[in-house]
Order: structure tokens, then C-alpha cells, then sequence
């Protein structure tokens, strides 16, 4: 019988951290999702492992040593592969690439199917062994439920994208009490922009998840710890130490993923049945290490208190990177923020043995910097580690640790563990904020002052001969009447079209145009972004720019215009040149 237990086993329960942060969410909705999600796993932990129905918290590393290890997980995966093949592809892997890619390039738009099969997948994963966390998957399904609610209502792309990203916040403030870092991992990865419409909502959403905490569960963070920080003065080097450890570390997993991901890919049967060669690694690693299956927040938390033994860390280290990577791989569901965690946390504790200090603190480093490097989010990193300890004096050795692991990453690799999977879909994304000129730059900072303008006196008969000189060059000129009041615009077609026209040739320019509306621009009212939206708008090369108040021609902006301008954004990044110096003429 599996429930038989093993002599020594410890009592740790894989599921009580879990049960305390899961039962917390934005609202009652949430809070069934977090329960249900939780139970599920219980439910199929102890149905598969202990034979018995419950929804009891229950160990896997409390299991008896039998071959039933290998298969149990392998069984999980064939499960997990006709799920997906049969219901949906978008279960595969930890989910939170999807949700960026639903926001990206599908309207923020989730079926259903992923709102339910996710869940559903991710807890026989985790309950059949799988060395996976519970959090993408509720990110994923908080995701998928904002964006149902959104598509019952009229909503533009943009709200819907705001409700997603609320619903996965409010997903990871559930799970771990940090709705700092929930509203940081929106920023960095999810919401790409920062606007009050869409901040503004993400960070109520995750503010009233945590409000449910207190009411029904308890206050507190996760894993409550103080370390005595009594260091050195020079302890910040050490701290950027763990961190460029950390980041050598996340880039080697990152590539290493990506490698045994493209062997699977090289297998001659469908994909359906990757999950369940994922499960064998699963279950032989178990054999050698049954800490390393499950989702391992008795690991964190012994990491973090120092209370494992060297021996049993580095077993840890090894056996839940490879059955990690191999079961990621194959393309099964799970979330990779607690074996980021535990992978990170061992080689910081590791590192840390012969540092002055605790070894749980440089534990807790390196889960912060393995997270903020692995994702590319340095200040979800440093906040999350913060929030889940609840202890504010390792703020700056955290930033030290994960902008140092971050720093390596981007060096190392041009895309991130989660952003490398949708560049295999054809998708290449950048994660790098910026200012939009379009947004500040004025018009009457590109717009062309000496503007070729053609007489409302003119005929049609005189415009065609102008067209028709070859050394004209523009095929749009304003009209102007006396004092420099625009009052259209004539092009090459128009005068064409016009020469066809009987009796045309002696009409002025002004009987033409003047009766026809005139898109423009004004040079301090709008701004490039206006210009270009009003170019689309009207199917426009050249816009001309009036002063509001009397309506004269002042400028023009073109295409051109609008090109020299990222022109020169690039060039600021780019160029380098002295302006103080030995070869430079100081200005008086």
C-alpha cells in the first residue's frame, strides 16, 4: 500500500503554507476559486498517493518507496495531454506566456475552456507529483475570469486587458499575501504601459484580495521570518554576489529548458504524449528525492529557518531542477514560481554557508533574485521576497541581489523564460518602458515652417500645368487666400480629375476646395501622436498646421516629419559624442 509512511518522514505537510495564502482572494468568487483549487489538489494527492478520498493536507515525501512512484506521475501526464489535446492547447506549460499572449495579440480575449481546464490540469499535475506551484495557475485562471466577465459587456480591448491583469493579480495576492508584488509583476509583465485606467483597477483588485485575509484566515505574512542583519558595511557587494550567482543560474535553467523543449519537439508522435515522459522523469526523481515532487512550500519554508541539512539541499537542487525542466518541457501544466523559488533558494543557502550571516537570509536572496532575473521583473523580486518574510530591513540587499541577477539575464539572453515561448510562436516581444515622443514632442517642434503653398486665385487650368512641371515635387499643396488663411488642400489626382471636368479650366482653385472639409493640425495645442492619429484618420501624407485662433497656415507636418522624430530618439540612445572636454570649444 502507498499510504504506508516512511520511517523519519517529516511532518512538514506540503499543503499548509498553500492552505493559508490560497483561501484570500479579491472576493467570494476568488476565495471559492483559491478552496477549490487547493482541495483539488489535496483530493488528487490523496486519491493517487494514499488511496484514500480526502481533501485532507497530505505529504507526497510521506509516501513509501514503490514503483507506483514512476508510473503515478507518468499517468497524470498522459491525463494532462488528452486534456489538452481534446479540450485545450493553451493549458500547456505555466501560463502566464499565454496570458501575455491573449493580451498582445488576442484582445485579451480567454475561452472558457482555459478558465476551467486550467485549474483542473494544473492540480492533477501537482497532486500526481508534479514539482510545480499553484501560482500560475491561478494567475492564469483569475486571468481567464476577468476576461470572461469582460466579454459580457461592451469593452474595448484596452478594459478587457485591465480586467485580465486584475484577475491574475488578485490571483497571486491570494496565493502569497503580497499584493505589492502582484501589482509589480502586472507592471513589469503584464499590463505594457503605465496608465492610471489600467493601474488603478490591477492595484484595487489586489488590495481588496488581501482585505479578505484578515477577515477569514488570519493576518501575516507566508513564511514570517526576521534575520539579525548585523553584516558588514560591505555585505551589499555580497548581496550583488548571490545575485550574479542567481543570474547565472536562471540563464543556464533558461537555456537548458529551451534545449530538452526543442528534443521534444524532435520526437516522431504527437505532442499529446510528451506529458507523460515528463511524468517518468518526475516519478524516477522522486525515487531519489520525494521532497522534490510536489509544490515543495516545506522546502521554502526550511530554507528560509535553516533547517534542512547540507546533504539534503544539494539533493533537492539537483533532482527538482532536472525533473523540473524535463516535465516543463514536455509541455504539462504547472507554474514555475515556487521551483523558481526553491531552485534559487537552495543555491543562495548553499553560497551562504561560509558568509557571515544566516544561511536562510541568503536563501531568501536568492529566491528573490532568481525570480526578478528568471522573469525579468527586478522589482516583483525584491518585493515579493520582502512581503512573503514580512521583514522590511532586507529591502536593500533584495534590490542589490535581484537588479544584479536581472543585469546578468539581460546580458546573457535577449528574451525571458517567459517571453522566449511566445518568440516560438512568431511573436517577438520587447519588455522595456519608454516615454512615447509621439506623446510630448509638439507640432511646431517637427512641423516645416517654409511651406510651398499654392493661390486660391489660381484656376484649374494653371494647377494642372503646375502638376505637370517635372520639377514639382510635392503632390499635396495647401491653398491659401490673401493674409495666409488655409482654406484647403489640392493634389496631383484632384487637378487631374478636374482637367476632365468641362468647362473646369477657368475655375478658381477656391470654388474647388473650399467647400470640402480640411484636416489639421494647430503647432502648441496638439501633439505628434494627434498628428499621426489625424494622418490615419484621413488617409493623409502631408497635415497642414493653422494657428487656432485665426487660421492661418503656419507649418506642415508629413510623414517624413514623423520619421525624423524616431530618427532622432534613437540617435539620443545611440550617439555618443563629448561636450566638455579638451577637444570641445567651451561656450563663454
Amino acid at each position: 500500500m502507498l499510504a504506508r509512511t516512511r520511517p523519519g518522514a517529516r511532518g512538514t505537510l506540503l499543503f499548509n503554507s498553500c492552505c493559508r495564502s490560497l483561501n484570500g482572494p479579491s472576493d467570494v468568487g476568488g476565495r471559492r476559486r483559491g478552496q477549490f483549487l487547493v482541495s483539488l489538489i489535496a483530493l488528487v494527492t490523496n486519491v493517487v498517493w494514499f488511496g484514500r478520498v480526502s481533501i485532507e493536507e497530505s505529504s507526497i515525501a510521506q509516501v513509501v518507496f514503490s514503483p507506483w512512484m514512476v508510473f503515478i506521475p507518468a499517468v497524470g501526464g498522459l491525463v494532462i495531454g488528452l486534456m489538452a489535446r481534446f479540450g485545450s492547447e493553451k493549458i500547456r506549460g505555466h501560463g502566464i506566456p499565454e496570458a501575455i499572449e491573449a493580451i498582445l495579440i488576442g484582445g485579451s480575449r480567454m475561452s472558457a475552456k482555459v478558465a476551467v481546464l486550467k485549474p483542473l490540469s494544473s492540480a492533477l499535475s501537482i497532486g500526481t507529483g508534479g514539482p510545480f506551484g499553484a501560482e500560475g495557475p491561478i494567475i492564469m485562471t483569475g486571468g481567464a475570469i476577468g476576461s470572461l466577465f469582460a466579454q459580457f459587456f461592451h469593452m474595448s480591448a484596452a478594459e478587457r486587458k485591465t480586467l485580465l491583469v486584475a484577475g491574475a493579480a488578485a490571483g497571486m495576492t491570494a496565493i502569497f499575501g503580497s499584493p505589492i508584488a502582484a501589482v509589480m509583476l502586472a507592471v513589469e509583465l503584464l499590463l505594457f504601459k503605465w496608465k492610471p485606467r489600467s493601474f488603478i483597477p490591477v492595484a484595487g483588485s489586489a488590495c481588496v484580495t488581501i482585505a479578505w485575509r484578515p477577515l477569514l484566515f488570519g493576518a501575516g505574512p507566508l513564511f514570517p521570518t526576521q534575520f539579525d542583519l548585523q553584516l558588514p558595511w560591505w555585505n551589499i557587494l555580497l548581496c550583488a554576489g548571490i545575485g550574479i550567482i542567481a543570474g547565472l543560474q536562471s540563464g543556464l535553467l533558461t537555456t537548458l529548458l529551451y534545449r530538452i523543449e526543442d528534443g521534444f519537439e524532435r520526437l516522431p508522435f504527437h505532442w499529446m504524449w510528451w506529458p507523460a515522459l515528463g511524468g517518468l522523469a518526475i516519478g524516477l526523481g522522486g525515487m531519489v528525492e520525494p521532497r522534490a515532487l510536489g509544490v515543495g512550500y516545506d522546502v521554502i519554508e526550511g530554507l528560509l529557518n535553516s533547517s534542512i541539512p547540507a546533504s539534503t539541499v544539494v539533493s533537492i537542487l539537483l533532482v527538482k531542477a532536472a525533473i523540473w525542466l524535463v516535465a516543463l518541457s514536455s509541455g504539462t501544466s504547472g507554474g514555475v514560481l515556487a521551483p523558481l523559488l526553491i531552485l534559487g533558494g537552495a543555491v543562495g543557502w548553499l553560497f551562504g554557508l561560509p558568509l557571515p550571516g544566516e544561511p536562510g537570509f541568503w536563501a531568501l536572496l536568492g529566491m528573490a533574485a532568481m525570480m526578478g532575473g528568471t522573469m525579468r521583473a527586478p522589482l516583483t523580486g525584491t518585493f515579493f521576497a520582502m512581503e512573503i518574510t514580512g521583514d522590511v530591513a532586507t529591502l536593500i540587499p533584495l534590490l542589490a541581489a535581484t537588479v544584479a541577477a536581472y543585469a546578468v539575464m539581460v546580458l546573457l539572453l535577449r528574451r525571458s523564460i517567459l517571453t522566449e515561448k511566445i518568440a516560438r510562436r512568431g511573436q517577438h516581444i520587447t519588455r522595456e518602458y519608454g516615454v512615447d515622443p509621439f506623446e510630448f514632442t509638439r507640432a511646431r517642434d517637427i512641423m516645416v515652417k517654409a511651406v510651398e503653398t499654392l493661390p486660391a486665385t489660381m484656376t484649374v487650368a494653371e494647377a494642372s500645368t503646375h502638376f505637370g512641371s517635372t520639377d514639382k515635387a510635392h503632390r499635396v499643396y495647401p491653398v491659401i487666400e490673401e493674409g495666409g488663411v488655409l482654406i484647403g488642400v489640392v493634389s496631383r489626382a484632384d487637378a487631374l480629375r478636374w482637367e476632365r471636368e468641362a468647362d473646369a479650366g477657368a475655375e478658381t482653385l477656391k470654388d474647388k476646395v473650399s467647400d470640402t472639409s480640411i484636416p489639421v493640425g494647430h503647432p502648441d495645442d496638439d501633439t505628434v501622436g494627434h498628428i499621426a492619429d489625424i494622418m490615419i484618420a484621413a488617409d493623409a501624407a502631408r497635415i497642414p498646421i493653422t494657428d487656432l485662433a485665426s487660421g492661418v497656415l503656419v507649418g506642415l507636418v508629413s510623414r517624413k516629419d514623423l520619421l525624423r522624430l524616431r530618427l532622432s530618439q534613437k540617435s539620443a540612445e545611440l550617439e555618443r559624442r563629448p561636450y566638455l572636454g579638451i577637444s570641445e570649444e567651451l561656450p563663454d
